[in-house]
């Protein structure tokens, strides 16, 4: 098939992308742009029962409006069932997005970030219907799963009701910048967090009489980095990263309220990511291990220490797929039929792929346009996005 085969409505899909980008829908709010998509596909042509959503936010640990928005489209050629996802939501730093087209590019108005990390997921997967519906493009099954929650800890990919999708062979999840760029592996994630409670005392009369929870936690710090468990990690065992996020009181507020009272609790949240489940683990067992350390060090008086409650969970696993995996050969055909030479990488940030993968769903993730993500110089390059268009509709259309 000639890279023409793959052709779409650029105008309407560039108009779609700016309507999007329009909708708030920071992570947890999702419920206005799934109701604008579901309004979109139906207009469309899709059948009102091919589009649902399941119940991922009951399971979701923190408030959620709705859960993951479900498509399915029955095939007009016979093969498995393909899965393309996205993800709804976008980072609080979007609140209140203008988005307005400069040049070869959609910009906001440098207050806010953009969204297109990840409306222009969210464009691409609908111009791909309107593009397979509208020209009779024959394709096989199809199931569109869009995310909720992913940039809070990918909650939707991991609470999604796997039994309404369709039991799809392969998926193809859009989320980043060049559609070139094949991203068949990620990093895993643990959180750990570390209540301190310490003891009061007043700082001026009798400092000595209490332990300081803020000290404790500082003193942690400096022992993980000391240690070679902070920032950059790399050991025998294994390479990662990590990170320290919070660092504060109760409910969120400061630890302490005052600076004549030893801190009697401090709050910490922090992270550690590797390719290898394990060492993610490992990192976080040296923090765990520097709070220990630093438990000892700090004392009152009568001998008294912190107690610490040190806790850790997996965000998400790792995982990595074979290039000569079907889905990387699907997605490597698709690239090389709009004339352009596939690249496959890793990622050190999560994807909805790593818990696609986990679900017995093999997923390369590819990109449409997004630039400088999370940040108010965010920005689309609007022929990235085309071309992601153009390269969702190969991957649904090629046998």
């Amino acid at each position: 098939m000639s890279a023409e085969a793959f052709s779409i409505d650029a105008d309407a899909a560039e108009n779609r992308l700016m309507r999007y980008l329009a909708v708030e829908g920071v992570t947890g709010q999702e419920a206005a742009i799934g109701a604008l998509i579901v309004e979109e596909l139906l207009a469309l042509g899709v059948p009102a029962d091919a589009i649902a959503y399941d119940d991922a936010n009951t399971r979701i640990p923190v408030p959620t409006e709705t859960g993951n928005l479900i498509v399915t489209l029955p095939g007009t050629k016979t093969g498995p069932r393909l899965l393309f996802s996205t993800h709804l939501d976008t980072v609080p730093l979007v609140a209140g997005a203008k988005p307005s087209r400069v040049g070869d590019r959609i910009v906001s108005d440098g207050t806010t970030a953009l969204g297109g990390d990840n409306r222009t997921g969210c464009g691409v997967l609908v111009t791909m219907v309107e593009t397979l519906l509208a020209n009779a493009i024959p394709h096989p099954p199809l199931t569109l799963l869009f995310t909720v929650r992913e940039e809070s800890g990918l909650h939707g990919a991991r609470e999604v009701d796997i039994a309404r999708l369709g039991d799809p062979v392969m998926g193809f999840n859009v989320d980043g910048r060049l559609p070139s760029d094949l991203v068949i592996g990620a990093v895993g994630q643990e959180t750990w967090e570390a209540e301190i409670h310490g003891k009061a005392a007043h700082a001026g009369v009798a400092p000595q009489k209490g332990v300081s929870s803020t000290l404790v936690g500082a003193i942690a710090l400096a022992e993980a980095a000391a240690g070679g468990w902070f920032g950059k990690v790399v050991k025998d065992e294994g390479t990662g990263t990590s990170n320290i996020g919070i660092f504060g009181g109760k409910n969120g507020k400061a630890a302490g309220d005052a600076t004549n009272v030893v801190t009697d609790y401090a709050f910490l949240r922090g992270e550690a990511r590797s390719p290898d489940a394990a060492f993610a683990k490992t990192i976080t067992a040296g923090f765990a291990a520097a709070f220990e350390t630093a438990k000892a060090k700090v004392t009152s008086e009568s001998g008294e220490t912190a107690t610490i409650d040190f806790r850790q969970s997996t965000t998400y696993p790792p995982f990595r797929l074979d290039e000569e995996s079907p889905v990387v050969i699907h997605a490597k055909a698709a690239v090389e039929a709009l004339g352009l030479t596939p690249n496959c990488r890793l990622s050190n940030g999560g994807l909805d792929a790593n818990w696609l993968e986990k679900h017995g769903i093999p997923s390369v993730t590819i990109g449409a346009g997004q630039c400088e993500p999370h940040t108010v110089h965010e920005y689309v390059e609007v022929a990235d996005y085309l071309t992601g268009c153009r390269l969702a509709v190969a991957l649904a259309s090629l046998a």
